[in-house]
């Protein structure tokens, strides 16, 4: 047989001793690893008892804010939507009635508000763009599911609870 290149060399392999014959040395060092590994520091976190330290640029849910008077910060500009790179973001501004002032800052406002999860890739993007602190991104997971529609979050979904009328809701989205 012809070898393509000059490169090639012959290996050669020297009789196996009574030892490597009966495995013996190679299962005592795999053995003694092993033994090593039970005081190693453990990788995996038991999830319900403890919890994972994030870092602090950890970008997770979306969360639409509120003012301190409990009014919806999103004026419905647009800049969220433009600025997602995957287009997950789709909204359909509207004007406020007078007798909504109690509900929204300005003069326009997201009637509807949808965010595809499946679609996000969590750059933070929209976050940056929105020029009313609108929109962030929490340190909460996304939930998994089965079903591909519960993964279009519309305003509802996104809304943080009102500070006044919705206190217990507020505390249970804070964590506390």
């Amino acid at each position: 047989m012809q070898s393509l290149t000059s490169r090639a060399k012959a290996v050669e392999r020297s009789p196996m001793t009574f030892l490597e014959q009966l495995y013996l040395w190679n299962i005592l060092k795999g053995m003694f690893i092993t033994f090593l590994h039970i005081f190693k520091k453990q990788p995996t976190i038991r999830y319900p008892e403890q919890k994972r330290e994030f870092s602090r640029v950890f970008r997770g849910l979306h969360v639409l804010n509120r003012d301190s008077e409990g009014r919806e910060n999103c004026t419905a500009c647009g800049l969220c939507a433009v600025a997602c790179p995957a287009e997950a973001i789709t909204m359909e501004a509207a004007e406020r009635l007078d007798s909504e002032k109690h509900l929204y800052r300005e003069e326009k406002y997201a009637a509807k508000y949808e965010i595809n999860m499946l679609r996000c890739i969590f750059c933070g993007l929209c976050e940056e763009a929105c020029p009313k602190d609108a929109i962030y991104l929490s340190e909460t997971f996304t939930p998994a599911d089965f079903a591909r529609k519960n993964f279009i979050y519309n305003k509802s979904d996104l809304l943080i609870p009102h500070r006044i009328n919705q206190a217990e809701e507020l505390s249970a989205a804070k964590g506390l």
